[in-house]
């Protein structure tokens, strides 16, 4: 099948695609996404770190074992067997002896495959982090979004995401 002909068909069955928590199975899976999300922001800045040789096998052991920890959550969409994005979210605590008390959400990773971008999936699974982080008395979500990503900018713009500090780094 030519790479157009795949990208129109998710296309055409986006509505096919299910939206659902993680299982154990689908770890392995996640963990080459999440491979995939690293090359690709190392692809748009050389200065944001590539995988170990080893990240991707890590990474699904840890989507593994916090499967059912009650401050992670990972979602996973899936078009009838294959998972062709994720979302992982954690609830933060902030030091509580220091900071006033807010439940904040940190959407740790988020990543859909090229073909299936632009069709809602990346809002859908957006949306579910959104409505699990509220079912547990979250007040807020933040992330972090490359600052050469400019389509990730702008996808995080529309939902309704906006600056609140910028981090910064200097190469010694």
């Amino acid at each position: 099948m030519e790479r157009d002909d795949v990208g129109n068909s998710a296309r055409r069955h986006v509505d096919d695609i299910v939206i659902r928590p993680a299982v154990q199975a689908d770890a392995e899976a996640v963990g080459k996404l999440w491979e995939r999300l690293v090359l690709y922001h190392h692809q748009l800045d050389a200065h944001l770190p590539t995988a170990s040789s080893e990240g991707a096998r890590i990474y699904a052991e840890r989507i593994a074992e916090r499967i059912h920890d009650t401050h992670t959550h990972t979602l996973v969409a899936d078009d009838h067997g294959r998972i062709v994005g994720f979302v992982m979210g954690l609830i933060m605590d902030m030091v509580p002896e220091i900071f006033e008390q807010e439940i904040g959400g940190f959407l740790a990773d988020i990543f859909v495959e090229e073909d299936y971008r632009r069709t809602g999936i990346g809002r859908r699974l957006v949306d579910a982090l959104t409505d699990w982080f509220r079912s547990r008395g979250v007040q807020h979500i933040e992330w972090y979004v490359a600052a050469h990503n400019q389509d990730g900018r702008a996808f995080w713009e529309s939902v309704g995401g906006r600056d609140i500090m910028i981090r910064m780094r200097m190469d010694l």
